[in-house]
């Protein structure tokens, strides 16, 4: 069976990448094949193919299966996908995403087009997918989901119970239930094993426990970092006022952490986030995500030819340093985006802060000086062998200084870069690297004039 599926798997794929059309003849057979592909494997599918093949694609699958497949898709993918299909199936599919998945959407779309679509939904999914709309980008309200239970302490379990099977299909999630009062205060939480198991006649009130909530305004990524180890379905959102807008699902959760982990991946490489899947990219989108930080490393890479042009003569009368540069520049560059990707990771989970900046500091100033002090040590004794004392100590001394200066620059960047309000990834490897070639190379020069009189 799994042979079969995996064959059809092929076939499905290999027809797809023949044309941006499909012989009506072979439509048929394609559709049946599309029809003995698993879910999961079909979403694979059509996550790997350009904007007009899962277009294709999408038409030939039957209307739930099509409408599933195109809410797993990634937001730009999506709008890439917009283009391709026709209006009738590009309404369809947007009036079935959750608010949030519409916003996220949206904000992928031209302006014309996003309002085209939200005209097209109805007046009560247009009001909940407005409410997402009205957060700032970047914030938890805009990736919540609006649509929530209206269940009350003073309910019994029986009322609950009936209020949520009559509203399921369209909550998100049930399992999770946010309790509020009649002015939609949140004053606590429920499970719904909890409400299930309860003893009849008995209150919501009796069983709701404390609720733990974030504010709409908060950042989504920080939210979700802190809420994830919680070991909850969903998180409640409040408003400035504590009255319940919304619910974070736990798997919109793991979303937004998985695209903030890509982004700082990307960005610690020198490059941006595809956004989505890497074979359904346009070219020009992955030109436009390399282009701008080449040309930006390119031109900070100018520092370190005006550091060697300055000291030519020093080079000129003692060749053999120019045989270390490569090794000294490499061992600062490393050293730097260890300590960067460090502590990167640690504002990113919460363990440091902006406050803990001079922690960090002591903590990685110390950690390069004993990083340096082996390096330089073992630099001094390789380099004297071949090349005597005086050189040795030249190569010591220098890996010992940029060891420490790297370390505590790396550390300290991505701090700075969360107290101005950047991305710390921008602020890591590829600028560290770049400063601490011009910086290693000036001390460098400085100690060989110094030792070996030049």
């Amino acid at each position: 069976m799994a042979d079969i599926t995996e064959q059809a798997s092929d076939t499905v794929e290999a027809w797809l990448k023949q044309d941006s059309a499909i012989d009506p003849q072979k439509a048929p057979r394609l559709q049946a094949l599309l029809d003995e592909v698993p879910l999961q494997e079909l979403i694979a599918i059509v996550e790997r193919q350009n904007a007009i093949r899962a277009a294709l694609a999408l038409r030939l699958l039957p209307r739930r299966k099509s409408i599933v497949v195109f809410d797993a898709l990634d937001a730009k993918h999506q709008a890439d996908i917009i283009d391709e299909l026709g209006n009738a199936d590009v309404y369809e599919f947007f009036d079935e995403l959750e608010p949030e998945d519409r916003v996220a959407l949206l904000d992928e779309l031209p302006a014309e087009i996003a309002d085209r679509l939200l005209r097209s939904l109805t007046k009560s999914k247009r009001d909940v997918t407005g409410v997402v709309l009205g957060y700032t980008k970047g914030s938890v309200g805009r990736r919540m989901s609006p649509e929530v239970p209206g269940i009350h302490p003073e309910m019994s379990v029986e009322e609950a119970l009936r209020t949520l099977r009559a509203k399921a299909d369209e909550l998100e999630t049930i399992y999770a239930v946010p309790i509020t009062r009649a002015d939609r205060r949140l004053v606590g939480v429920v499970t719904l094993r909890e409400i299930f198991t309860a003893e009849e006649g008995t209150t919501i009130g009796d069983i709701m426990q404390s609720p733990i909530y974030a504010n709409a305004n908060d950042d989504a990524e920080e939210t979700a970092r802190w809420f994830l180890p919680l070991d909850i379905l969903a998180l409640p959102i409040v408003d400035d006022s504590d009255r319940l807008v919304g619910l974070l699902t736990w798997d919109d959760a793991i979303d937004i952490v998985e695209a903030e982990d890509s982004e700082d991946s990307a960005r610690a490489g020198g490059t941006e986030a595809l956004q989505q899947p890497y074979l359904s990219t346009p070219l020009l989108k992955l030109v436009k995500s390399r282009i701008v930080w080449l040309l930006v490393l390119a031109v900070s890479a100018l520092l370190t030819v005006r550091v060697l042009d300055a000291f030519e003569d020093t080079l000129a009368q003692a060749v053999v340093l120019s045989l270390f540069i490569p090794l000294l520049t490499g061992t600062g560059g490393n050293t730097g985006n260890q300590a960067a990707t460090t502590v990167t990771r640690a504002l990113a989970l919460g363990d440091v802060r902006g406050r803990d900046l001079l922690a960090v500091l002591w903590r990685e100033l110390r950690v390069g000086m004993l990083l340096g002090a082996v390096l330089g040590l073992a630099g001094l004794g390789l380099a004297t062998v071949v090349y005597g004392v005086d050189i040795g100590l030249v190569i010591g001394s220098t890996l010992f200084l940029i060891c420490s200066i790297s370390a505590t620059v790396g550390g300290l960047m991505p701090i700075v870069a969360k107290t101005i309000g950047a991305d710390p990834a921008v602020f890591s490897n590829p600028f560290i690297s770049t400063f601490c070639d011009a910086t290693g190379l000036i001390i460098y020069f400085l100690i060989a004039k110094s030792v070996l009189g030049l």
